[in-house]
């Protein structure tokens, strides 16, 4: 099978010769073989799981998204990806990225914060004049 794994802004994985995949959904676990039939599923946060010759078994840590099975071809598209080979590792690496997305978030978050006090006191500075 040919395994495509978009990102909004860019391909994260691009691989050939993938013999099998396991894929999650609200419902469970299901597997994906090369001569399944084709299929789309909807796939909560969760690990993606593929194998191929060339480098064993690899799983993904996906955001939600979906995963679209024509023929040959399967492509997810998900929101954020992170790649590993052992599982312990690639749960560091998204503890790591839930971090720093929850300090750019605060930053965010303390932006906008400002941005409405400066609002508020600009209309009541119009309404006053």
């Amino acid at each position: 099978m040919n395994l495509r794994v978009l990102l909004p802004f860019q391909v994260f994985a691009e691989k050939t010769g993938v013999t099998r995949i396991v894929a999650e959904t609200r419902d469970g676990s299901f597997g994906l073989l090369p001569r399944r039939l084709d299929c789309v599923a909807a796939l909560p946060p969760g690990i993606l799981i593929y194998e191929n010759e060339a480098e064993g078994e690899v799983y993904l840590a996906v955001d939600e998204g979906v995963l679209i099975k024509t023929g040959p071809d399967v492509l997810v598209s998900v929101r954020n990806a992170i790649a590993g080979t052992d599982l312990r590792h690639l749960r560091e690496l998204v503890e790591q990225e839930f971090r720093q997305l929850d300090e750019r978030e605060q930053s965010v978050r303390s932006a906008l914060a400002k941005l409405e006090s400066g609002l508020i006191r600009r209309m009541v500075d119009f309404q006053h004049d």
